[in-house]
């Protein structure tokens, strides 16, 4: 049963890995949820909360957020909860691994635009204007310490993410005293399906030990509660590298990251 004592959430690429995560953490926080994806994932998810959770409400939404119908889908579906949504998780992201040029195939390429950018931008202009009218509401952005670097092997992908930390850190000026805040979690290489649908499980990045997904939206979670501007989260580790990007030339960053997403990088 709603009780609209709750505050309420919306999670997107949540059947699994850090959204998944994310939106347990709002679950225990006892929010009611709306929780989306694009496979049958999420209706296992949503069960999984239900079950764990206490008595909020936790609603799954199937739909391709890399279609324009598909985010329309999904912000009706928020509608027709007729609740105000006190926190948005923009966390819906894939990515492709290989040589740009001779190695990957446009229409994957797009498809990593369509979801990590298109979708973000259209939800985002959906679902803000509510809440600045409201004069309340939590944005969190899931953007990644790959937007701070050149992504070898990964071109498209980070250049994605890049756009989304920086579309991230804009709308936070612009709502500066609306009452509304934004936050971007830049996570590291976490331990989740990303690297195997992004064909990168022979790459050096795809075979490494890799972060805590539930210690990513842990951490997210706590940042967007209090309203920071940005976190880089997971373990220390991934923490030195977010510091150590920040002054790191280009030139340096693009060939560390070729070392660590050539295809192939595995086995050297």
């Amino acid at each position: 049963m709603t009780s609209e004592m709750n505050e309420f959430a919306v999670v997107t690429g949540a059947s699994s890995g850090i959204g998944y995560e994310l939106a347990r953490q709002f679950a225990e926080h006892g929010y009611d949820l709306l929780i989306t994806a694009e496979d049958t994932g999420i209706d296992d998810a949503a069960t999984d909360l239900r079950r764990d959770g206490g008595h909020q409400t936790v609603t799954a939404v199937r739909a391709d957020l890399a279609t324009f119908d598909g985010v329309e889908q999904l912000y009706a579906a928020i509608l027709e909860t007729g609740r105000p949504v006190d926190a948005l998780a923009l966390n819906a992201g894939r990515g492709i691994g290989g040589d740009f040029t001779r190695q990957t195939d446009l229409e994957d390429e797009l498809n990593v635009i369509d979801v990590n950018i298109t979708s973000t931008v259209h939800l985002a202009k959906r679902v803000l204007p509510d809440m600045v009218a409201r004069g309340s509401g939590q944005v969190l952005f899931t953007s990644s310490i790959a937007s701070e670097m050149p992504g070898t092997y990964q071109a498209v992908y980070n250049a994605s993410k890049s756009f989304v930390q920086s579309f991230a850190e804009a709308l936070r000026a612009e709502l500066e005293d609306t009452g509304v805040s934004v936050t971007s979690l830049m996570p590291g290489p976490t331990d989740t399906n990303f690297f195997h649908r992004a064909e990168m499980d022979d790459t050096r990045v795809g075979a490494s030990k890799k972060d805590d997904p539930a210690l990513v939206a842990k951490q997210g979670f706590e940042a967007m509660i209090k309203e920071k501007e940005k976190v880089v989260a997971g373990s220390w580790k991934t923490k030195a590298q977010g510091a150590g990007s920040k002054v790191m030339p280009d030139r340096l960053k693009a060939a560390m990251h070729s070392k660590m997403a050539e295809p192939g990088s595995a086995k050297s």
